[in-house]
């Protein structure tokens, strides 16, 4: 099992956050779809709306049980089999608004700060929407979401990734899509969908279009499929970061005495400090890791890799941000500046602008950390 040592403080000791401070914890998230995140009575209530009659059960907290029990299966390829009921209920542009809306609201409840929300807008064509018409509602649920976030005294931001599915051919349409919608909230593209059979080269001519045009792009790579996935990524694609990359770890070896040997690619990607954009809880449901201990976060972590930890289907798995960084804490004795690590990792390596990261991490991230590790010299008995 990989331990990780945690930070001290002279005088102090290692401090563990607390759940309650864990949630007021200021976050970034880089991985999350839109079409993963739904609430169950949003889910309901849509389908409801929009005549569809395949949903397993109709009561909400059976919903949100089967939803995570039927993604819990070791297989990325019936995880992903979960998505047809929401996609199905994300068909109308009121649809989009809702759901767009209650993701904002949801994660900045959890102290999300910056969130970086991805979707195919070619899967929500069902019912007559053109592809620009879809990202015009949710980009109008998101700034809807922030709007009602602030009102409740939260303050998030969301940015937008328009997804292309890798098993279709619809990538360079899509890419151009992302691209006109630039300077409205979409801060980049994604390629998403079963790894196997379907390399990121497919959709070089997407990829080579974005760059022309000095767009950002991540791509889901070495989740289900290994080093070759990550490789083409990279070397021929020119990603800014991956999609999961959890598979890196296939070119670490860690020798019985702990001496541990970086390949030549894992080595290119901590120089490059190329953003790995990792989500535990997901890993262990699609077979990519075996319980959070094992998790090869905790190693990359150690060794300085650029990580970040994401959520990626918030209702398939049943998480947030703040579980995400208590099953972490759990495994790795994580501290508050271990949690602080990751977050700022996660805002440097974000689509935005470099002034306004920089921002966010000085007056945002920062404070709201250095307020939480102030809080035990204030504790009763202190």
């Amino acid at each position: 099992m990989e331990k990780q040592i945690p930070a001290t403080t002279a005088g102090t000791g290692p401090r563990i956050p607390t759940p309650d401070q864990i949630a007021r914890a200021p976050k970034v998230l880089l991985h999350d779809h839109l079409d993963g995140g739904l609430r169950p009575e949003t889910v309901v209530e849509l389908a409801a709306a929009v005549g569809y009659q395949g949903l397993p059960t109709t009561d909400p907290k059976e919903l949100g049980t089967w939803f995570r029990e039927a993604a819990d299966s070791g297989s990325l390829v019936r995880y992903l089999e979960t998505f047809a009921h929401t996609c199905a209920v994300m068909q109308t542009r009121e649809a989009l608004i809702k759901v767009a809306a209650d993701c904002a609201e949801d994660l900045a409840a959890d102290g999300v700060v910056y969130a970086e929300v991805r979707y195919a807008p070619e899967q929500h064509l069902e019912r007559g929407l053109s592809l620009d018409e879809v990202v015009e509602a949710v980009q109008e649920g998101f700034r809807l979401g922030e709007a009602n976030a602030r009102a409740a005294g939260r303050r998030i931001r969301i940015g937008t990734l328009i997804t292309a599915m890798r098993h279709a051919a619809r990538s360079s349409e899509i890419a151009e899509l992302a691209n006109r919608h630039r300077d409205a909230g979409v801060v980049g593209f994604d390629i998403a969908g079963a790894e196997a059979g379907f390399p990121p080269t497919r959709h070089q001519a997407a990829f080579d279009y974005l760059k022309g045009e000095n767009n950002h792009f991540t791509i889901h790579a070495g989740e289900a499929f290994g080093l070759p996935s990550i490789w083409e990524a990279l070397q021929c694609c020119g990603a800014d970061r991956l999609g999961h990359g959890v598979r890196i770890v296939d070119d670490i070896t860690v020798e019985e005495d702990g001496a541990v040997k970086l390949g030549r690619l894992a080595a290119y990607v901590r120089d490059k400090r190329i953003p790995l954009e990792m989500c535990p809880t997901s890993n262990l449901q699609t077979g990519a890791a075996t319980s959070y201990a094992e998790h090869p976060i905790g190693l990359l972590s150690r060794l300085k890799f650029r990580v970040t930890v994401n959520t990626d289907n918030r209702l398939m798995s049943g998480t947030s941000m703040s579980r995400e960084f208590a099953h972490l804490v759990e495994a790795f004795g994580y501290t508050l500046g271990d949690l602080e690590w990751f977050t700022v990792n996660a805002m440097k390596s974000a689509f935005l602008p470099f002034d306004e990261r920089l921002a966010m991490i000085n007056d945002v991230i920062k404070p709201g950390y250095a307020e939480l590790k102030a809080e035990w010299l204030f504790s009763a008995g202190n």
